[in-house]
């Protein structure tokens, strides 16, 4: 009994390794919930995406003196609105846009890292998170979010569903799928940027992707899956 005391409730006695692990039951909640959405609606490319879009924000959050999350969804918003714009005609394929606006934000992240910025950015913290690391105030946002994901999911359950499944006859059917496609992918940018902290911009899309598709195998109802999901 002591073994098992030392391996699985003593290293938990330490504040930081409650607030981290708190984190991760947290992040479960909207990683299940968004990422049966993302999952159903081809987004992961997306997902990564964002979390790749918001490196450029935390890079100027320090030396500009801003809270590195509102910076982060700044750039997240942003990448959701010029999808939503590029592919309104559907000219533009969304993968194309998603891979063209994932190169432009990677790309000025480093540039901006490695030359205007070079000191003090912490880039390996920036890419890939320190859950141990944690404050009090992340763990609060986290917790919003997973509010805000489970009524999102109540709320915009039809037109999500319309949008991804049938978008042709939505518009005949009173949903509006188009605002409804822009609040799904608005949502996941402010996930991801929730989420930053604790993984990292280059593994954000992992705890949204992984466990949806992976209950996608076996479950085909969609509450099922969220369930699993989570």
């Amino acid at each position: 009994m002591q073994v098992l005391y030392d391996l699985l409730i003593e290293p938990f006695s330490a504040p930081f390794m409650q607030r981290a692990l708190l984190e991760v039951l947290l992040l479960a909640v909207p990683g299940g919930v968004l990422g049966s959405w993302i999952v159903l609606r081809r987004l992961a490319f997306y997902t990564h995406a964002a979390g790749t879009a918001a490196f450029p924000g935390l890079v100027v959050a320090g030396p500009w003196g801003l809270p590195p999350q509102l910076t982060a969804l700044a750039c997240g918003l942003g990448l959701a609105g010029g999808l939503s714009g590029l592919t309104r005609t559907r000219r533009v394929d969304l993968d194309a846009a998603i891979g063209l606006g994932l190169v432009l934000a990677l790309a000025i992240g480093v540039i901006l890292a490695s030359d205007l910025y070079e000191s003090g950015s912490g880039v390996d913290r920036l890419l890939f998170g320190t859950l141990i690391g944690l404050g009090t105030t992340d763990v609060w946002l986290t917790a919003g979010l997973a509010l805000v994901a489970l009524g999102a999911n109540v709320a915009l359950r039809r037109p999500w569903l319309a949008g991804g499944f049938d978008p042709a006859s939505a518009r005949s059917l009173g949903v509006r799928a188009r605002m409804g496609d822009w609040l799904l992918l608005a949502l996941i940018a402010l996930a991801v940027v929730a989420a930053l902290e604790a993984v990292g911009a280059l593994l954000v899309a992992v705890i949204f992707v992984l466990p949806a598709a992976t209950a996608r195998l076996v479950f085909v109802r969609l509450t099922a899956l969220q369930l699993a999901s989570v």
